[in-house]
């Protein structure tokens, strides 16, 4: 069982910076890859990035947010972050971390671990 807290949201304005944090609980946290998602009022929950598991780096990023984006692992605080420069009032949405047992995927339905999530609102 992973358990998963985000936080680091915010008010934030155009152009500014955030970075969100997942902190996870479990000694086999290392092992999982994961992925922060996003979604807007009325809007389906998508992908933002993932970083790989079990000691590994690789990263993937949305489109939308690739070059202003990065996201990083520390393993000795089982915590995920997610650097957001140049935000834009579109990135304004309730971002979640998301834990997943197998290789870093696209798709929500491939995590097994989520968080409440925390919000973040970029003003123009």
């Amino acid at each position: 069982q992973v358990q998963l807290v985000e936080s680091g949201g915010g008010l934030v304005q155009a152009g500014g910076s955030l970075r969100l944090s997942c902190a996870g609980s479990g000694r086999t946290f290392s092992n999982y890859a994961m992925g922060w998602f996003r979604q807007a009022p009325g809007k389906e929950r998508e992908f933002v990035s993932w970083i790989s598991g079990s000691g590994g780096s690789s990263t993937y990023y949305a489109e939308s947010v690739k070059g202003r984006f990065g996201i990083s692992k520390d393993h000795a605080k089982n915590t995920v972050y997610l650097q957001m420069n140049s935000l834009k009032p579109e990135d304004t949405a309730v971002y979640y971390c998301a834990a997943n047992t197998g290789a870093g995927r696209t798709y929500p339905a491939a995590y097994d671990y989520w968080g409440q999530g925390t919000q973040v609102t970029v003003s123009s």
